[in-house]
């Protein structure tokens, strides 16, 4: 393993200190770090270029808590996933946010690991962004500028890119309410634990009665492509239909002719294309009872 050598660094304790440091452009950008558990392996160069200069935010409270405003949950960036398995507001109005959070590494990531750090990291796999999707949240950026507000359809343009600009941080993140939606979670891994996704799902909708149409569908999938992705066109093959054999059957067509996997070190472009396939029909049964 090469030599690690630590890059400059500082650990403002406010937002606004943070602000003023981000905004200073006479040297390379500020690599925000959270928890630290994607960060720090890059910085051993285990993976990929190591920052140039590193902005602990840890110490930054006002980046914390999880509360309920008007019509939106509201999370902030530095919250963990311990945090959000424990959270009783999580569990009742996101709980498929809980589940991810739970599949998320050991007991040690969790209580490192943050949501925000999920979200920046924008890796393909992971595990909450596919959630976070299908429900349609937005990311809260700041800077010494002010705030602004990127819908989770626009933050990951590409693979390992978002939308956040080297002055920014990310804020909080505001998942919409809306009465009557119906979220599902579903993850496939090597093992049941610790375990890096194959693939990664996540499906809203809003329905009057337990077996009445579908509508609103939004379909998210991860570690299927450079970066998480909506299934448009499986959605509306779903859209407005009953959970039904006939429904699973066309969805699941539709899936696997939408799908353009990718092949990496953990899984092949075919079996992530079947099983994406499988897990959105079982899913679709169970919630038809069939």
């Amino acid at each position: 393993m090469p030599n690690a050598v630590e890059p400059p660094s500082a650990s403002p304790t406010r937002l606004e200190e943070a602000y003023a440091l981000l905004a200073d452009a006479s040297g390379a950008p500020w690599r925000p770090l959270a928890g630290g558990t994607d960060l720090m392996v890059q910085m051993t160069g285990g993976i990929g270029e190591p920052p140039e200069r590193v902005l602990d935010i840890w110490a930054v409270n006002e980046l914390r808590g999880i509360g309920v405003d008007a019509d939106a949950i509201v999370i902030g960036a530095l919250t963990t996933y311990t945090e959000l398995r424990r959270s009783p507001v999580v569990a009742e109005f996101v709980p498929a946010l809980v589940e991810a959070a739970a599949t998320i590494g050991a007991a040690q990531i969790q209580n490192r690991g943050t949501l925000g750090g999920n979200v920046v990291n924008a890796s393909p796999a992971g595990d909450t962004l596919p959630v976070l999707l299908a429900l349609g949240a937005e990311m809260v950026l700041g800077s010494a500028h002010g705030e602004r507000t990127v819908h989770a359809d626009d933050f990951w343009p590409s693979y390992r890119t978002t939308a956040r600009r080297d002055d920014e941080l990310l804020v909080r993140v505001r998942i919409p309410l809306a009465l009557g939606r119906q979220v599902r979670f579903r993850k496939i891994g090597t093992r049941r634990a610790q375990a890096i996704s194959k693939v990664v799902m996540a499906i809203a909708w809003h329905s009057s009665a337990d077996d009445g149409p579908w509508a609103d569908v939004r379909l998210a999938l991860g570690s299927v492509a450079a970066t998480t992705v909506r299934a448009r066109t499986t959605e509306a093959a779903i859209e407005g239909k009953r959970p039904t054999r006939q429904t699973a059957d066309a969805a699941v067509e539709a899936l696997t002719a939408e799908l353009e996997p990718i092949d990496d070190v953990r899984s092949t472009a075919d079996y992530r294309r079947l099983v994406a396939g499988r897990v959105l029909h079982r899913l679709i049964r169970d919630e038809g009872g069939w």
